[in-house]
């Protein structure tokens, strides 16, 4: 192998390397050109023109008009709201979960969407003798989960239509799989306020899931319920339904949600 094919992938890693070392020196300082950068650095000026240019493109830096200094773009704002948002989920529904596990005696979990699947990211394991795995940091199929429901029910069309194939994964019987059967659902959890999944994932698992909203009424995260079929079967839904919708409204205040009407 020719040496220089060796060296790509080091050389790469010290320029991400070194991206990074621009952004907490822009970050430190309030505003930096790139003599300074370069000084702190102690390499060319050249390699941090390179730098910047590549982190101006995707707006991780942006120019000081008429100063020839740089300061962080908005894709650092992005980013951090992204990752703040998910820490005030996590904060402030923890409790909640809780206390809806020790009302209901089964798991709790908050989701959120990513791409045509649900991530959970806070858990209340039930107290029952036959617990539950762990599903927090685990994705699951969105279709196929009462999460999943809420959170696609709180899409439009267009992006209903970029998120999810028009043949869904078959898992069990119940399993929904076609967009057409998937947008009926959808309307009817818009309706209903609430969704469920009869052993649509896994045999012998059930669960329903309620909205969570933040002060826009955007739908940012799902709160379910999730039982054996034994235990939550379906002459269960509705009051397990009521409770949820009560706890993921309250999740909602604390994010700011006010209900209207």
């Amino acid at each position: 192998m020719p040496r220089g094919d060796e060296d790509r992938p080091a050389a790469a890693v010290q320029s991400v390397d070194r991206a990074l070392l621009v952004l907490e020196i822009i970050a430190a300082a309030g505003q930096a050109g790139v003599t300074e950068i370069a000084a702190e650095l102690g390499v060319h000026k050249s390699t941090v023109s390179r730098l910047i240019a590549a982190l101006e493109a995707r707006g991780y830096v942006e120019q000081v008009t008429g100063r020839g200094k740089y300061r962080l773009g908005f894709s650092i704002t992005r980013l951090a709201r992204a990752g703040g948002a998910q820490l005030d989920l996590v904060k402030v529904s923890q409790d909640v979960c809780d206390d809806l596990c020790a009302e209901l005696g089964e798991t709790t979990n908050l989701a959120i969407l990513d791409e045509d699947r649900i991530v959970n990211i806070v858990e209340a394991i039930g107290p029952a003798e036959i617990a539950l795995q762990t599903w927090v940091g685990q994705n699951c199929p969105a279709h196929a989960t009462s999460s999943g429901k809420v959170l696609l029910a709180g899409l439009d069309d267009s992006e209903l239509a970029d998120r999810v194939a028009p043949t869904l994964t078959t898992f069990t019987h119940t399993t929904i799989t076609t967009i057409t059967e998937l947008r009926a659902e959808l309307a009817r959890v818009r309706t209903r306020g609430w969704a469920s999944v009869c052993e649509e994932l896994e045999v012998g698992l059930n669960a329903v899931a309620a909205p969570v909203r933040d002060a826009d009424a955007k739908v940012v995260a799902a709160l379910s319920v999730s039982g054996p079929s034994y235990r939550l079967g379906e002459a269960r839904f509705d009051e397990a339904a009521k409770l949820t919708v009560a706890a993921a409204d309250s999740i909602s205040r604390r994010l700011g949600w006010v209900e209207r009407g």
